[in-house]
């Protein structure tokens, strides 16, 4: 029995009031696609990442998954994902070390991987029991980014993911989506080239208004 995760998009749209931020988009994407949302900052990628995911409601057309042939309810996809976006808070108040086990006793981490690997992984051993409300921006990016690279999920969800990052953070972003996003279904929303030049496959979010 196939174990593949799969979403299934028909005629979708959501408007906020009056509004339409895309509308009539219909997608299929399979386990092991890479696809890139492109638009300009306020166009709706962040919007439709949101509605993919089953976080938000959307207001027309269908919205499926399924878990090889099978359909899976829409209440227990959010097992199957992880997501790193711009407004996904941290707890400020545990400890890097304290965050990492409180995560991934709700997600399990990667076959192989441990919490003492992934802070070394970060770069963060220096800072493995400071509380997250004293880390940089771009400290706090990496530790986002990390737990949605490392939990053991078949989705992955990217929203603006080098934001905050130097250049030698964009090249450890680089590293870490070769390293665990060869089988994974992949939906980066960006408008940086470098963030999504690993992706077959593209959704230009203005061709649906």
């Amino acid at each position: 029995m196939s174990t593949e995760i799969s979403i299934k998009a028909q005629g979708l749209g959501k408007k906020f009031s009056r509004e339409w931020i895309f509308r009539n988009l219909n997608l299929e994407l399979f386990q092991g696609d890479k696809l890139a949302v492109l638009g300009a900052n306020g166009s709706g990628k962040s919007t439709l990442l949101q509605v993919l995911s089953g976080v938000m409601p959307f207001s027309q057309g269908e919205l499926h998954y399924y878990m090889g042939n099978s359909s899976l309810p829409p209440d227990q996809f959010f097992q199957y994902f992880s997501v790193c976006t711009p407004y996904l808070e941290l707890i400020e108040e545990f400890t890097l070390e304290e965050f990492l086990n409180f995560h991934f006793s709700f997600k399990k981490i990667r076959k192989g991987e441990e919490i003492d690997k992934l802070i070394q992984l970060m770069y963060l051993e220096s800072s493995r029991n400071k509380q997250i409300k004293f880390f940089s921006s771009g400290m706090r990016q990496r530790v986002k980014l990390a737990v949605a690279f490392y939990s053991s999920t078949p989705v992955l969800l990217l929203d603006e993911p080098t934001m905050n990052l130097d250049r030698k953070g964009v090249g450890w972003f680089l590293e870490q989506v070769e390293e665990t996003c060869g089988d994974r279904l992949v939906v980066v929303c960006s408008n940086q080239k470098h963030e999504y030049e690993f992706c077959e496959k593209e959704l230009l979010i203005n061709n649906y208004k």
